[in-house]
């Protein structure tokens, strides 16, 4: 397929946006592309493209692709909308057979200039631990630009002062939980990590990241900075560091996450830092070897803004299909993150380091556990068949990224053992 049919590709990189308001062409486009879809009236849709679509992808392929999809999906029994972020549209799409996002963007002329569905996922209900021995308390923590929400699990029969660590979270709009419905994610992978914890006397405190679920924020999108999440890290930090029940505070960053914690761990009340699952490279390396398993020009594409980025400026004209990842409104955050180099950043930090990297993780390989050991006193632990979601996983892809919608499959045993273990040694 090429970029103006209907694309399936899972972005993992997603940051979510503020809502606005559904423009007017937009919802007569998306009734106009639900009638004729329904109808077989293909060649109507067709008209609706813009000639740089209609060169992309010639009149009897977009006819035969269509007609394939609708014998595949059954016709299109409604569209709701969900979000505006100019010029991109998203509508959940419920066909006879399944559900899918609906992602549309129009020109001047009101012409189709993007038309793609990607994975739909429902929200995820959050649940509590459902263990006698661990106990939760929500919690909300005061920001510059709002609040972040969580939950602290804590070990329900502790004596005396305990250990917490704060999960903070991976790339995307994750929650507390290692959950999101924008990205198809469906883990429990947090909670799962917090009630080993709890089950082993050592508390923690797992959040939405700003901007998801609960944690609310006034800043803009166009304005947010990776410095913000190390930001909010700090803010937990404090709050924990005035509670009496705590006897030392380590830091476990997962993904994204671990960048952000090891840039957050020189903070004095932190006794330890656990790097789960993190890259040992910046961002723009990471993304750019994520991307090889998308169509090449999506690739090439995503390559164009980010040369862009590294000379510093924003590139306005991107590709709607890369609106997930590179849409102008993130560009700067993408630009904020991308000047960390986790492999130089992690020799600031002071503290014991504990690296963790599965096998089997098909974004972030075993290298870059290497790549951020900075000394013989760092622990290294790899875990055979542990993938990202730090789930038991083989290398075949599409039953590795089955597991990310599977949140009754535990963790891989040999991550808490290795977290309690580590943990405990800290003095």
């Amino acid at each position: 397929m090429n970029k103006a049919t209907f694309l399936l590709i899972l972005l993992l990189f997603t940051v979510k946006s503020f809502a606005q308001a559904e423009p007017s062409k937009y919802n007569t486009a998306a009734n106009r592309f639900k009638d004729s879809y329904n109808s077989d009236k293909f060649d109507d849709i067709f008209g609706m493209f813009s000639a740089e679509m209609k060169t992309a992808l010639p009149a009897d392929k977009f006819k035969a692709t269509t007609s394939q999809l609708k014998t595949q999906l059954g016709p299109l029994t409604s569209v709701d909308f969900l979000s505006y972020e100019a010029p991109l549209a998203v509508y959940k799409a419920k066909f006879q057979n399944s559900t899918f996002l609906l992602n549309i963007s129009l020109n001047d002329k009101d012409q189709f200039t993007g038309l793609v569905l990607s994975p739909y996922q429902p929200p995820v209900a959050r649940t509590p631990i459902n263990d006698p021995s661990v106990t939760e308390t929500p919690v909300s923590v005061k920001i510059l630009s709002g609040t972040i929400a969580g939950t602290l699990a804590m070990p329900k029969n502790a004596s005396g002062k305990v250990p917490v660590v704060i999960i903070i979270p991976g790339s995307g709009p994750t929650d507390r939980d290692g959950n999101s419905a924008k990205t198809n994610l469906n883990t429990n992978a947090y909670k799962m990590i917090a009630a080993g914890l709890g089950k082993n006397g050592i508390a923690s405190l797992r959040y939405d990241k700003r901007m998801v679920g609960e944690s609310v924020t006034s800043v803009k999108e166009e304005n947010m900075h990776f410095d913000d999440y190390i930001d909010d890290v700090y803010s937990l930090i404090n709050y924990l560091s005035s509670d009496a029940r705590f006897s030392k505070i380590i830091l476990m960053g997962h993904s994204e996450g671990s960048l952000v914690g090891i840039l957050a761990a020189t903070n004095e009340n932190v006794k330890g830092f656990i790097s789960v699952a993190g890259a040992g490279v910046p961002a723009d390396q990471i993304l750019t070897e994520q991307m090889k398993s998308q169509p090449q020009y999506l690739a090439d594409e995503f390559k164009v803004v980010l040369d862009s980025l590294r000379r510093g400026k924003i590139d306005k004209k991107v590709d709607p299909t890369l609106y997930s990842i590179a849409r102008p409104s993130i560009q700067p955050y993408l630009m904020s993150w991308c000047r960390f180099d986790p492999a130089k950043e992690i020799k600031q930090v002071k503290v014991p380091i504990l690296i963790i990297q599965g096998t089997t993780d098909l974004q972030v390989n075993v290298s870059n556990a290497e790549k951020l050991k900075k000394s013989k006193t760092t622990e290294v632990l790899i875990i055979q068949n542990m993938n990202h979601v730090l789930k038991d996983a083989p290398a075949d892809k599409e039953k590795n990224m089955a597991t990310y919608t599977q949140p009754d499959l535990p963790l891989k045993p040999e991550l808490l053992t290795g977290m309690v273990d580590f943990i405990n040694k800290i003095k």
